[in-house]
């Protein structure tokens, strides 16, 4: 991942420009865009709506708009698990004979799922490699496929100052490389460190990241 997609850090990128009472969305298809993330029952693994996003090809992801790679990665996540057909989602309607995907989500059932949610903690015996207060580096890697590893944080030096127990790791998760569950933490990089001089000496980046992202400094 280290295209487009990954835009943290990136310059020539243009302005950030708030919008003063910012609608939550602009047209009403982002919403069911939105809801159709939690309502679909699939069967692929959580996070895997980004992993496809990331798949865009980069100059279609920069024409998009925010919900339109979200309709573009679940109108793929749809076909490669064989819940729909492309000619089925370009033409609206149904073929018939299709049995995936199946479960209704009914409005009463909702909040509770939203409540529910979808947790990554995983009660398994694993032993943390690092310890809150150990200086670390982010290990510098280059992999050809999903990582919660920032690009501009690699090779970059910080400091544990939290251990969030045991989680599901997505970068194997979503490759269907299974959860190879382990210690997550939340790293303090100096903005310096990762930006140099031109960086606030008070400003810190708090990124949280697992066992296989980070050595020993």
């Amino acid at each position: 991942m280290n295209g487009v997609h990954d835009m943290g850090g990136m310059q020539n990128m243009g302005p950030v420009r708030p919008e003063k009472n910012e609608p939550v969305f602009h047209a009403a298809w982002e919403g069911r865009v939105f809801a159709m993330y939690d309502a679909i029952d699939g069967d692929w693994p959580g996070g895997s709506g980004r992993y496809q996003r990331e798949l865009i090809p980069p100059a279609e992801y920069l024409r998009m708009s925010y919900y339109e790679r979200w309709l573009t990665s679940l109108s793929e996540l749809l076909i490669k698990s064989g819940m729909a057909t492309r000619t089925e989602l370009e033409s609206g309607v149904a073929e018939g004979g299709n049995t995936k995907g199946r479960h209704m989500l009914r409005a009463n059932a909702v909040a509770a799922m939203i409540a529910a949610g979808s947790p990554s903690t995983r009660d398994v015996p694993v032993a943390a490699k690092f310890r809150e207060g150990q200086r670390v580096r982010a290990r510098d890697i280059n992999p050809v496929g999903h990582t919660r590893l920032p690009r501009y944080a690699r090779g970059k030096q910080g400091s544990i100052v939290r251990d969030h127990g045991v989680h599901v790791f997505n970068d194997s998760l979503v490759q269907g490389l299974g959860e190879k569950p382990q210690h997550l933490y939340s790293v303090r990089f100096a903005a310096r460190e990762l930006w140099g001089p031109q960086a606030a000496v008070t400003d810190s980046v708090y990124l949280d990241l697992w066992d296989d992202h980070v050595e020993a400094a």
